[in-house]
């Protein structure tokens, strides 16, 4: 059985946008679409109501949150199943649980709870960085969204490490019909050095081992010919702001989860969060085996 896309709502406005994005998505890929809403989603964002809060009514919201959000996907799509789920459980959580058996994970880019200066909800960050599937976290204007560019970005760290991330992004250009840029950073630290006397011949060799780099990462694509246009690019600098510029005129950004564990447990390395934080289009964070 195909595993399904799945979505969180939380009835905010960036939620929908995610929403829309997974129907199209489910459309595109013939699968079935699992909407889902935890009760807890408030309290986790950060904007619950007080203890005294009627729990009857806090159940007739998230009902109608789920069924509102369904009713939108079915005539946003007749075509794709949609179902909906409403859970008690902590939403980070019943996300990543839920995405050992989901072709994707979608959340919006801001939770509904709006807290300034986050401007990646706290469930759509912990779900990126713990899900078994890949996760979309949609930001960006509606063009965006709505795959205006025809031009997807996939981010190039090491070829040993790139494979599933370059994978996901073959496949999501191939289907809608848009060219695959390949971008990969590279820094030579001779040149950050003032009056260095050997920087051009380091600069070559630094700029040598990037081009190789890329040329391993992208041998799954030659074996793909004529399916896809694949654009290698080769930037020098940081690995952020390169990202960060592709997304610019990019409909989804493509990126591989560099996961570390730390005192406070799985935590997403420092160009991912930058992404996800600051993109200018969709992200997908595509998980190592």
């Amino acid at each position: 059985m195909d595993k399904p896309v799945i979505v969180g709502v939380d009835g905010s406005e960036q939620s929908l946008r995610a929403l829309d994005w997974a129907v199209d998505e489910a459309a595109v890929h013939g699968l079935a679409l699992s909407v889902v809403h935890s009760q807890a989603w408030g309290w986790y964002e950060g904007y619950g109501p007080s203890f005294g809060a009627n729990r009857s009514a806090l159940r007739v919201y998230a009902e109608n949150v789920v069924g509102s959000a369904v009713e939108r996907a079915n005539r946003r799509a007749t075509a794709v199943k949609t179902y909906g789920e409403l859970v008690t459980e902590d939403p980070a959580a019943v996300l990543t649980r839920m995405s050992r058996e989901a072709c994707m994970v979608v959340v919006g880019g801001r939770g509904a709870g709006g807290l300034a200066g986050l401007p990646l909800g706290s469930v759509g960050l912990a779900v990126a960085a713990r899900a078994e599937s890949p996760v979309i976290v949609v930001r960006g204007e509606e063009q965006c969204i709505r795959h205006a560019f025809r031009r997807m970005v996939v981010g190039i760290d090491t070829a040993k490490q790139a494979g599933h991330a370059v994978e996901f992004a073959l496949r999501e250009a191939r289907l809608h019909g848009a060219r695959l840029t390949a971008v990969h950073a590279w820094r030579c630290p001779a040149r950050e050095v003032p009056d260095h006397p050997d920087h051009r011949a380091d600069a070559a060799r630094h700029r040598a081992l990037a081009e190789e780099v890329l040329r391993a990462a992208l041998m799954p694509a030659a074996r793909v010919k004529g399916a896809v246009e694949v654009r290698p690019e080769i930037v020098e600098g940081h690995a952020r702001a390169a990202l960060l510029d592709a997304a610019l005129t990019a409909d989804l950004l493509v990126v591989g989860a560099r996961r570390r564990r730390s005192h406070l447990g799985i935590q997403l390395g420092t160009v991912n969060h930058a992404v996800l934080h600051h993109a200018a289009c969709p992200v997908a964070v595509v998980p190592h085996p």
